[in-house]
């Protein structure tokens, strides 16, 4: 078979002074030290086909696949919404579903095509559903709905705000479904395209139209790009059969608050010769098994081009990605089989006018940026008006806060919430004159406080066991609890952020977090078997973003809270309370 050699720019390599280092994520342009690298002509056969509207993979390429890709060859996901399948599932009992491996399939594996995801370990016969919310912007009427919705589940129906912007409601059950992908319509909503091997929730700024110092309102792009991902809500198979999942972001602002680093594709703002546009970032993930920074494409788009250019990286994926073990089938692995001058050159193939222009040197985001906090009062470029930041804990709401926070949305705001990637909620466009009011809504005054303690502000979530299966540990009340008697212990002068998660798939993104915590099952003071967890330390987010690395690993859980004491002390100038009250 037929070779050829291409040269082409290498991801830049910082020295390291320890192995412990993090490894710093660059977004200057790329280095130009050269390296060269063969594939064979016939790797870049596309694997998959198109067949009655549907990409399939060749059956040549079916030997050594996972088990996940055999499930969409038998049959493909998307056809439970476009062909109106979900609707005889919804008619079937558990017990028959679960009789057939066809329709167990269905309900553990293909309904995540539609945003379903079934709690088989500790919610048997209920899902939880994840919408499609692009930028995090959604309104008082959207909330309403899905309030609506958890509250007919009771004790088991609440709601979460991910790390993606996004909402998440649980205790879904399947005879509800077709119902609810219906009234979601109605009210400009989708959950289709949420989960597997589907392209996540397009993020952008929280701050989008109403921030000073933006760069660019990302609403449109983000908007864009989502009615693409899912052809305006009515299901696109063409990239709907990936292999892996996959996170795209829009940058808007100095502050990164999308972390394009951990994306798989992220649009940084630049201009060309005159022209608007976006410098790409690719490859960003996190798995158990790996995490990476996103690297530069050495591409620039215009803003016309943000469509094409993330058909043609997605058609370049879904045609040439790796399809066996699922710890090996993200993006940037094929990056770094191809080589990134290689993996370009598929994108150019791919790309309308099979052109991609070259990186520009006018990047717009500032590096030296002092990351802003969005919590609290804060005065919009449109004058008379202020966005109010409110601290979620966790991310977890409930039917009734749902409501309150759509009853403040339309009283003192536009009818709009803005959801962000620390799990916060921000109200918009609120008249001046209504802020003195709106500060004292019990709400404010009470859980969800503009104004949350330094240690607080910074807390991040992951579902946890309590209803997620692969969760080794209890996260969301957890985190409260430890981060409590942490502060009742010590005293920190500046923000830290702590993320949790409960397992190695870090929903939690523990590497971005100063300190995080990775569920894991750790040995007590007797050797006996208990929850724990590996400890993360030094991520950073902005303009000098690198993941964090272990500081410590398998500490148990009841002993969390000294260990984070200490860290603190040593690490970001904390004083312990005892000695600060004594020199009062």
């Amino acid at each position: 078979m037929s070779s050829f050699a291409v040269r082409f720019v290498a991801p830049l390599v910082l020295p390291s002074t320890s192995s412990s280092s993090p490894k710093t994520w660059v977004l200057a342009s790329p280095t130009t030290a050269l390296a060269s690298v063969e594939v064979d002509a016939g790797r870049l056969e596309p694997r998959v086909e198109e067949r009655d509207g549907y990409f399939v993979l060749k059956e040549k390429f079916r030997e050594g696949i996972n088990p996940q890709e055999k499930v969409k060859i038998e049959k493909d996901p998307m056809k439970l919404f476009i062909e109106g399948g979900i609707e005889e599932l919804a008619k079937m009992s558990f017990e028959e579903i679960d009789k057939a491996k066809d329709t167990k399939d269905d309900i553990d594996v293909r309904l995540k095509w539609l945003g379903l995801f079934h709690r088989r370990k500790h919610q048997y016969g209920r899902f939880m559903m994840r919408l499609k919310l692009p930028n995090g912007v959604t309104t008082s009427a959207q909330t309403r709905y899905l309030a609506s919705v958890i509250r007919k589940y009771g004790k088991d129906g609440c709601a979460d705000v991910t790390t993606r912007q996004n909402w998440q409601i649980r205790g879904v059950v399947l005879p509800d479904v077709p119902e609810i992908l219906k009234s979601l319509e109605g009210v400009g909503l989708t959950s289709l395209q949420s989960g597997m091997d589907n392209v996540r929730n397009p993020v952008g700024s929280p701050l989008a139209g109403i921030d000073q110092e933006e760069i660019v309102d990302t609403r449109p792009y983000t908007n864009l790009l989502s009615q693409f991902i899912t052809a305006n809500s009515r299901g696109n198979p063409t990239i709907s059969n990936l292999p892996r999942k996959w996170n795209v972001c829009v940058v808007g602002s100095h502050d990164l608050y999308e972390h394009p680093h951990i994306n798989d594709l992220a649009y940084m703002p630049a201009t060309k010769d005159g022209r608007f546009g976006f410098n790409l970032l690719v490859g960003g993930f996190f798995s158990p098994k790996r995490c990476e920074e996103a690297i530069p494409l050495d591409a620039w788009v215009s803003a016309d081009d943000v469509i094409p250019v993330c058909k043609a990286v997605l058609e370049a994926y879904r045609d040439l990605g790796f399809r066996g073990n699922r710890q090996k089938t993200r993006m940037m692995w094929l990056i770094d089989e191809l080589g990134i001058e290689v993996f370009r050159s598929e994108i150019v193939k791919r790309m309308p006018q099979k052109v991609l222009e070259r990186a520009s040197s006018e990047d717009l985001v500032q590096k030296q940026w002092e990351r802003r906090n969005y919590l609290g009062v804060h005065p919009q470029k449109q004058e008379g008006f202020s966005y109010v930041g409110l601290h979620i804990p966790v991310g977890r709401v409930q039917a009734d806060d749902m409501d309150e926070l759509a009853r403040l949305a339309d009283k003192y705001g536009s009818g709009e919430l803005r959801l962000t990637v620390e799990q916060n909620i921000i109200i918009p466009n609120v008249e001046n004159s209504k802020l003195e009011a709106l500060l004292k809504e019990p709400l404010l005054k009470g859980r969800f406080s503009p104004e949350p303690s330094i240690l607080m502000k910074g807390l991040v979530a992951c579902t946890g066991n309590q209803f997620c299966g692969q969760a080794i540990i209890e996260t969301k009340a957890r985190a409260l609890k430890v981060t409590e008697e942490v502060e009742r212990l010590v005293s920190v002068t500046r923000p830290v952020r702590m993320h949790w998660t409960g397992c190695p798939n870090t929903c939690g993104q523990v590497q971005v977090a100063d300190i995080g915590f990775m569920g894991c099952m750790a040995r007590d003071e007797n050797g006996k078997p208990c929850e724990g967890a590996d400890i993360f330390l030094g991520g950073r987010i902005g303009s000098d973003s690198h993941l964090g690395e272990v500081y410590k690993k398998a500490v148990p859980c009841k002993n969390l809270v000294p260990v984070v004491v200490d860290i603190l002390v040593e690490h970001f100038g904390a004083v312990p309370r005892e000695r600060e009250e004594g020199e009062d």
